[in-house]
């Protein structure tokens, strides 16, 4: 198993151990808020970093059968997981600061820009991985 794999591997451990510890954040929301719930941000990043876990290790498999370099493949899984992490990142912040129920309720420029780079570098990313390994596929 490559370096590549490796590191993405430990991403996906890592993002999966955050998940965890959220969920002890969302638990004590619940029992200690009069409604019963977790603001609705603190449990948009537990669900997100749960599901960006398994999507990591999704990205694991196809960087160790991607044909590129190890750079090619290690680069463009950080930029997904780098994206990943922006993401679960700012919904903890709304989550502490309880600032809104719906961060695109009045959405910047800086939000538009943001969300433009996080959809090219999370699909341009995987879509490297994939090329990589279509490419391996076709030349069996």
């Amino acid at each position: 198993m490559g370096t590549d794999t490796l590191v993405t591997l430990l991403a996906a451990g890592l993002i999966f151990l955050l998940a965890l510890g959220l969920g002890i954040w969302k638990y004590r929301q619940m029992v200690t808020r009069p409604e019963r719930f977790a603001h609705p941000y603190v449990d948009i990043a537990h669900r997100a970093a749960l599901l960006y876990a398994f999507a990591t290790l999704l990205t694991a498999v196809f960087v160790e059968l991607s044909v590129w370099p190890t750079w090619v493949n290690l680069t463009a899984a950080m930029v997904i997981v780098f994206y990943f992490l922006a993401a679960i990142v700012s919904y903890i912040v709304h989550g502490a600061l309880q600032d809104t129920t719906n961060q695109f309720e009045h959405p910047s420029t800086g939000m538009h820009i943001s969300m433009v780079l996080l959809i090219v570098g999370e699909m341009g990313g995987f879509a490297v991985l994939l090329a990589g390994f279509v490419t391996g596929w076709l030349d069996r």
